[in-house]
């Protein structure tokens, strides 16, 4: 086998798409240091038992595991990052107020999401810890919103759910009934046949209920449906509720609500909600509220965030080109190095080289740094016109 070839799903980021994809991860940390998020850097290998924590059977066959040689203890590396910011929170910071954290970087997966994806997915996300008011919430879906908004996409659509609402229905039943993980099962994939035969021990009025949220799932209006159709209760209700608000005041340019969207339905205690955007065949994001993953650190409070499943694949979206470069000469002159750095402390790309000497094809040079009655100019190069610095005559003589 060539050396240079990687394992299959695994690949560099090249320019020009590590500078894109460099540049949304900057913009969205910026826009969580705006909500007050503080940013934290797990580390990409643990012990397995951490890493696995709250996650389910899904995420312990999506992890890549491997033997520590120090300690002989199983090691995991990440697939998902939320595990790790609830460890932080629960036992490294330990605060009793509310904590915002957010996080950028590499995650691995054991096999990819979808035969194109990459394994090695870039997971950004932002979270609150010890904060049970549904404020938080709408806090969460605002910035999931705006997230996707940063990436640059015109059309934003959410689509949400809430746990609360199944377990309403099944109550006891979800920690008593052997049947329940077929019917949960049955719900995910909307197949009444298996539902039917899942739901057989279950009461009467239980299976009507839930052969009805099969079909709920639309507008806000499923939220009415669901009103008339489903056994009334306190829990419903609420839940009913939470959902209204987040349509209501959501931002996005399209909301849809699938009361039998089961994802995550043993680790999301509440609201679920993924978003939508042209261009992409699944998500860009997921999240929702999940207040017992600390549990299993000694530390059960509230939490709710979400997650970029993979900003290099968002990164696709974003309308990219070239970085509008300067050209400088190599030419040993003080002034030139002065007028250069100036240059860069503005912001602009300088690169220093011959005429006609390749640059990269994520530049594009369309000035270049000239010496011109005395002084270090920046001319265009497709242009007859030219824009100068002045620069202080110290007495030095020119190139």
């Amino acid at each position: 086998m060539a050396r240079w070839l990687l394992p299959e799903n695994i690949s560099d980021v090249l320019p020009p798409e590590a500078r894109v994809v460099e540049e949304l991860r900057r913009s969205l940390l910026d826009l969580y240091r705006s909500y007050g998020y503080e940013l934290v850097i797990p580390p990409l290998l643990e012990h397995l038992e951490s890493l696995l924590t709250g996650s389910g059977h899904d995420l312990d066959l999506t992890t890549l595991k491997l033997v520590d040689q120090l300690s002989g203890r199983t090691l995991g590396l990440r697939a998902d990052t939320t595990p790790q910011v609830a460890r932080i929170d629960s036992h490294i910071l330990n605060r009793s107020g509310v904590a915002r954290l957010c996080y950028a970087g590499s995650t691995l997966h054991a096999r990819p999401m979808h035969p194109l994806a990459s394994r090695e997915p870039l997971q950004v996300g932002a979270e609150i810890y010890g904060d049970a008011d549904f404020g938080a919430d709408e806090e969460i879906l605002d910035l999931a919103v705006r997230s996707a908004r940063v990436i640059g996409s015109a059309t934003v659509q959410i689509d949400l759910g809430h746990t609360g609402v199944v377990r309403a229905l099944l109550g006891d039943l979800l920690q008593a009934s052997a049947c329940v993980e077929d019917v949960l099962a049955a719900l995910t994939g909307k197949d009444p046949a298996a539902l039917q035969a899942a739901g057989r021990d279950l009461a009467p009025p239980t299976r009507r209920a839930l052969h009805a949220l099969i079909e709920m799932n639309g507008g806000v209006e499923v939220l009415d449906r669901a009103r008339r159709e489903l056994p009334g209760s306190a829990a419903l209700e609420a839940a009913l509720q939470d959902l209204a608000r987040l349509v209501r005041g959501c931002g996005a340019d399209e909301v849809s609500i699938d009361l039998a969207d089961l994802h995550g339905f043993r680790y999301h205690t509440g609201v679920t909600f993924a978003a939508y955007v042209t261009g992409l065949s699944g998500p860009l994001l997921r999240g929702g509220r999940y207040d017992d993953i600390g549990r299993a650190f000694g530390r059960a409070r509230p939490a709710t965030g979400f997650s970029l499943l993979d900003l290099r694949e968002a990164a696709q979206l974003a309308r990219t080109a070239p970085v509008p470069a300067i050209r400088a000469p190599r030419v040993a002159d003080v002034r030139l190095d002065d007028f250069v750095d100036t240059l860069r402390r503005q912001g602009e790309v300088v690169v220093r080289g011959e005429p006609h000497s390749e640059i990269g094809v994520d530049l594009a040079v369309n000035r270049e740094i000239v010496w011109e009655s005395g002084s270090w100019t920046v001319r265009e190069v497709a242009h007859d016109r030219s824009t100068t610095i002045n620069q202080r005559d110290d007495g030095r003589d020119g190139a």
